[in-house]
């Protein structure tokens, strides 16, 4: 993992970026409805779990756009990295709490899928809102919430600095004219990415989910 600077006169964002950042801190929302048809009935053919599947399609997807990788040094320079990991939620039935557990990203989906499903399965009984120890910096959130098939997710999240990774939520899928559909929402921070960036990365998530068999194979 790698994290490589921006040089901000050479960078076309920049006044983007400083606006963003110095004068209207503004971060905003995608919500959308991904087909995911092809992909849940390639999951129930090969008895895969939905879950880790759609997470793959997400964080390919994250990781071939340099704009959701973006964070700060610890001197405070803007930079991307070359890889993200999924950090993600589990939840626990028996107190109805959730942990957030996070697994190596690797775009060979048998070894994704086969550290997602051990992660998962070691920390299942693990409580606390962090469980798993030692979250790399460079990573994304990823939550989902299989009850409900919502149309819109709303955060709040103010801190002492800026966070540029996107926030990504996905709810239950549900049949519409014989097509399953994905609730699907994305936080995105404008100081690093626009409209036009979001609805690419949005573009290619569904891509993934489209042609899921170039990488579910197992």
């Amino acid at each position: 993992m790698t994290f490589e600077r921006i040089d901000m006169e050479q960078w076309p964002r920049r006044e983007h970026y400083r606006y963003y950042n110095e004068q209207i801190r503004t971060s905003y929302e995608m919500n959308v409805e991904l087909d995911v048809t092809k992909l849940r009935k390639r999951c129930r053919k090969k008895g895969i779990h939905f879950y880790p599947a759609m997470m793959y399609a997400i964080m390919y997807s994250i990781n071939h756009h340099e704009n959701f990788r973006m964070a700060l040094d610890e001197e405070g320079h803007l930079g991307v990295y070359d890889i993200c990991h999924p950090s993600y939620t589990i939840f626990h039935k028996d107190d109805e709490t959730f942990s957030d557990i996070w697994t190596e990203w690797n775009e060979d989906f048998s070894i994704f899928y086969k550290d997602v499903c051990r992660d998962m399965k070691q920390y299942k009984d693990s409580k606390g809102i962090k469980a798993k120890p030692d979250r790399p910096d460079a990573f994304t959130p990823v939550s989902c919430v299989p009850w409900v098939s919502f149309t819109s997710v709303g955060h709040d999240t103010p801190g002492p600095r800026q966070m540029y990774f996107p926030i990504i939520v996905f709810g239950r899928y549900h049949e519409v004219h014989d097509r399953w559909m994905l609730p699907f929402s994305i936080m995105v921070n404008h100081a690093v990415a626009d409209g036009y960036h979001t609805s690419m990365l949005i573009h290619d998530i569904q891509e993934q989910c489209s042609h899921c068999k170039k990488w579910l194979k197992k």
